[in-house]
C-alpha cells in the first residue's frame, strides 16, 4: 500500500481568519473543496489541510472539539532550510500566532514552531538526515 495524499482535519472558530493567516504565510487555497465552513491549504503536492468550523469538524466525529487550552495534535512539516523555517515561524508570529518555544538547532535537525491563531501547534524543521551522529 502507498498512500498518495494526506489530509489533515483541524478545527476552527472562524474560516475567513483562518484563510487569511495560512495565504499571508505563503500557502494557496484549494478553493474547489472550500467554502463558509471549511478551507484547504495547500501544504504541497501531496497534503492539505482541511480548516473545518468547529459545528462542520463535529459532523465527522461523535467525540466533542476540545475547549480550552488543551492539546490534541502537533503537526510537524518539514522545510528545505533553516532560514525557511525561521521564516514560516516569523511570518506566523506576524500575523497573530505566538511562540511556542525558541528555535532549537540539533547539528543535524534545526526546528522551530509556534501555535497557530486557533491554537493548534505547529513544529517547523529542517533535517539532514545525513548529519544524524551514528
Amino acid at each position: 500500500m502507498k498512500i498518495n495524499q494526506i489530509y489533515v482535519n483541524l478545527p476552527v472558530k472562524n474560516i475567513q481568519k483562518t484563510k487569511e493567516f495560512w495565504t499571508n504565510l505563503g500557502f494557496s487555497v484549494n478553493e474547489q473543496i472550500s467554502d463558509d465552513r471549511a478551507v484547504c491549504i495547500i501544504m504541497n503536492d501531496t497534503i492539505s489541510i482541511m480548516f473545518l468550523t468547529e459545528e462542520f469538524f463535529e459532523t465527522f466525529s461523535e467525540r466533542p472539539v476540545p475547549k480550552g487550552d488543551t492539546t490534541q495534535v502537533l503537526v510537524a512539516i518539514g522545510l528545505e532550510s533553516r532560514e525557511e523555517v525561521d521564516q514560516v515561524v516569523n511570518a506566523a508570529v506576524a500575523n497573530g500566532a505566538t511562540q511556542h518555544e525558541e528555535a532549537q538547532d540539533h547539528g543535524w535537525m534545526y526546528q522551530n514552531s509556534f501555535w497557530d491563531i486557533n491554537g493548534h501547534g505547529w513544529n517547523v524543521i529542517f533535517a539532514d538526515p545525513s548529519q544524524i551522529p551514528s
